[in-house]
């Protein structure tokens, strides 16, 4: 839903958050983002919108086309989505051009303050417009951990990072130095109040004389159920497993199936709560979506990162590693001696929740959102504490 226009030099000030049906990370740091603009200055107008809606038809056919090398020729789709990245522009300018025709008149008639884009496409196309129209909005490229040379556009006016790393990426792709900023990657700002573990635990009826290992299968539910499960049921010292399925109910129903003799366990499909599931878990695994990695190093859990989609969530994990607030599980036979290391390990376990807890950013919606609000000149009201 559109947000009324309100008054900023005679009328409220508009802030659009484009973002795409690509995956859940998109949708949740522009859903966040949108909660902390709200908190800071109530009386903005913040929409949030997925911008291909917008798009003409046939563009979206062609754009939402990547999902079928991705789940029948991966290898394919890695080699092109890792050339596709170092690339200025990751379609034709042409395409994007006559594609976007119904979304530039969107905008247009939207009149925004500031356009904050969360995917790569979408920044080149309010790029585009705003250098053929000379719009004057303020342009926010916001990566995801999803870093591509396109982001780099001079029309964009600034880029919050989630680490200085990413930041360095882009500066060497060409991004001006003061327009990056380090403020972390947008996530609900509900992991700036979490309860302790032992009331979330008693909340959640998990025992607390048992490690927990927290199995999650993304928004949509992507995996390989019994896999995962045969290996973790090779591990010789006790603990509990929750597995999440999200919103796949014939994935959550194959769990069950799955677990129906695995003692401690238990199986769940779309929650609410993800983070006092996080909160409460000894060890995370997962598919490393950027909003997973930041929602899990705000609650201090150490990520093993399994199944990754070819090409930029491989480069997540390498990060990961770098990091050192996760590991990279590479095939599925290597679950079963790592957790169990883990588990037999509690010292290595706790530098990994330490180096989790300092790279996390739990405030990084607000601080993007200030920041945004003082570049774009908005500002006239301090971040809550």
């Amino acid at each position: 839903m559109i947000a009324e226009p309100s008054c900023h030099d005679g009328r409220m000030s508009k802030i659009l958050i484009l973002t795409t049906s690509h995956g859940a990370s998109h949708r949740r740091a522009a859903e966040s983002l949108k909660k902390a603009f709200l908190e800071i200055k109530p009386d903005l107008a913040v929409s949030v919108v997925d911008a291909l809606e917008h798009c003409a038809r046939w563009f979206r056919v062609y754009y939402d086309s990547y999902a079928l090398p991705l789940r029948y020729w991966p290898g394919l789709w890695r080699k092109i989505e890792n050339y596709q990245h170092r690339q200025h522009s990751t379609s034709p300018v042409w395409l994007y051009r006559r594609g976007g025709k119904p979304f530039f008149r969107f905008i247009q008639a939207f009149d925004p303050d500031v356009v904050i884009a969360t995917e790569v496409g979408v920044c080149e196309l309010s790029a585009l417009y705003k250098r053929q129209s000379q719009a004057r909005f303020f342009l926010v490229g916001l990566e995801l951990m999803d870093f591509n040379q396109a982001w780099v556009q001079p029309e964009v006016d600034l880029y919050p990072v989630a680490h200085p790393d990413l930041g360095e990426e882009l500066i060497a792709a060409g991004a001006p130095k003061s327009k990056v900023i380090v403020s972390g990657m947008p996530i609900d700002p509900v992991y700036t109040y979490l309860p302790s573990r032992a009331e979330a635990r008693a909340r959640l009826n998990m025992r607390g004389d048992l490690p927990l290992i927290l199995i999650l299968f993304g928004g949509t539910g992507f995996g390989k159920p019994r896999q995962i499960v045969a290996e973790l049921q090779k591990i010789s010292l006790p603990f509990q497993a929750v597995f999440i399925a999200g919103k796949n109910s014939a994935l959550e129903n194959e769990l069950r199936r799955c677990c129906g003799s695995f003692p401690h366990s238990r199986v769940l499909g779309w929650v609410d709560n993800i983070h006092e599931w996080m909160l409460v878990a000894d060890l995370l695994i997962s598919k490393p979506g950027g909003g997973t990695v930041m929602e899990a190093s705000a609650c201090g859990l150490p990520f093993l990162a399994l199944d990754p989609l070819p090409g930029n969530e491989e480069r997540t994990c390498q990060w990961l590693e770098k990091w050192q607030v996760g590991i990279w599980i590479k095939n599925h036979a290597e679950i079963s001696p790592t957790v169990e290391r883990l588990l037999r390990l509690p010292d290595k376990r706790e530098g990994l929740r330490q180096k989790a807890r300092e790279f996390s950013h739990p405030r990084a919606a607000y601080d993007a959102a200030k920041a945004i609000l003082d570049r774009a000149g908005l500002n006239n009201r301090a971040s809550p504490n």
